[in-house]
């Protein structure tokens, strides 16, 4: 694996460590699912409905697509460090707000704020993407996923117990230091890796339309997007399937929450081992199948009265082996499709997987009634991950004929 730079931790004369990386794409995940076994408690605390409480997900999810949009090109023109400590910094403001707000709405607004966070995610991969070539960085990048993977296996568990010992805001005040620890860890540590920052605005939205034209980059980010609506469609679906259908402990809960971290991690490494072996769309391949294979077992057992909370729970594990397959692979081909533009790209494909989630969180939420069973859920992440498999597989058919078309 070759790099372009030398990480030396704590100079900021060089690009961040790995250690730093997985913290800083940690903190995305950790704000993302660590409070969600507390929906309920909130609703009780707001008195308000579980529906609007959930949007709480959903908007989050809808905001953070919007910024990463804009984020890429402000950090392909500014730098990456500057905009990660203004991210971060907006992010610890929110949530504040967040513990403070004296109405479901209020919190509500707040939250969408601390989407500020995704600064963290988009740059992170960015930032892989300054040091290495396609293969490496895809490997570079499930090693990063795979530490970060931790995070959602662990917060979900810890979110429950904290709710049940103190409260809903105690999650928020652990957002609040993580943040904070992570801020000054990257003051100190992340030196700026991009050494090529484009002129003007301008100068980088001339290079958008090549990006956009490109069928590899919307075949890579709609593999991407629909491998992943799969979790997000979990997020938003799961904590109402744990409690109302199951009726599970928020500690409970939280800890069967993160079986999809399990299966990641074990994805992601195999990523990191194999990806400049085996080839990007080889990787996707295989966890794009894996992943609809998880899910259809989970409906198929429902269906024939064998389900119960450890085999839904349990087949989110073959899901999320199969998001760590396939996102990094798919994240390095989308940053390789222009490596001028890796923060761009890295914002639009983001924002489309994460804009696709944060549309399947929502319908997720919606359709779901303790008469439903998980019903539509598993539908809505069967659909998907059929769908992510087709994706990749056009992708690849492409790649065939342009080099059939080759003398």
């Amino acid at each position: 694996m070759t790099s372009h730079f030398k990480a030396r931790f704590g100079d900021r004369s060089t690009p961040p460590h790995i250690f730093t990386l997985i913290l800083m794409a940690s903190m995305t995940a950790m704000t993302m699912n660590m409070f969600l076994p507390s929906l309920p408690s909130m609703a009780v605390y707001f008195d308000a409905d579980y529906r609007l409480m959930q949007l709480s997900v959903a908007l989050f999810l809808a905001v953070n697509a919007a910024l990463q949009v804009i984020i890429g090109p402000i950090s392909d023109r500014y730098g990456r460090r500057p905009v990660l400590l203004w991210g971060f910094g907006l992010f610890l403001l929110a949530t504040l707000g967040c513990i403070a707000a004296p109405s479901a709405e209020i919190f509500l607004a707040f939250r969408m704020a601390q989407a500020a966070i995704v600064v963290a995610m988009v740059l992170s991969r960015a930032i892989v993407r300054d040091m290495y070539e396609q293969d490496a960085a895809a490997s570079m990048i499930g090693y990063v996923t795979m530490g970060m993977a931790v995070v959602p296996m662990l917060t979900p568990a810890l979110g429950g117990v904290l709710d049940e010992w103190f409260g809903w805001k105690a999650n928020f005040w652990a957002f609040f230091l993580a943040g904070g620890g992570v801020m000054a860890l990257i003051w100190l540590d992340a030196g700026e890796t991009n050494t090529h920052k484009s002129t003007s605005f301008a100068a980088q939205f001339a290079d958008w339309p090549e990006l956009l034209r490109s069928p590899r980059f919307w075949g890579y980010s709609a593999t991407a997007a629909f491998s992943s609506g799969a979790f997000f469609a979990y997020l938003g679906g799961a904590p109402f399937v744990g409690s109302d259908v199951f009726e599970l402990t928020p500690t409970n809960l939280g800890i069967l929450f993160g079986a999809p971290a399990i299966g990641y991690i074990a994805g992601n490494g195999i990523t990191g081992r194999f990806a400049r072996r085996a080839g990007i769309n080889a990787m996707i391949v295989v966890g794009a199948v894996i992943a609809w294979a998880g899910v259809l077992v989970s409906l198929v057992l429902f269906w024939i009265g064998m389900g119960s909370a450890w085999s839904f729970f349990g087949s989110m594990i073959f899901v999320g082996l199969g998001n760590g397959l396939v996102l990094p692979n798919a994240t390095a081909g989308i940053l390789s499709v222009r490596p001028q533009l890796a923060g761009t790209a890295s914002g639009l494909g983001g924002a489309l997987m994460i804009g696709g989630g944060a549309a399947l969180s929502a319908l997720a939420g919606s359709l779901l009634h303790p008469d439903t069973g998980p019903y539509p859920l598993l539908w809505i992440m069967l659909i998907v991950t059929f769908l992510g498999i087709l994706s990749i597989l056009a992708v690849i058919a492409r790649e065939r004929r342009l080099a059939d078309a080759q003398p």
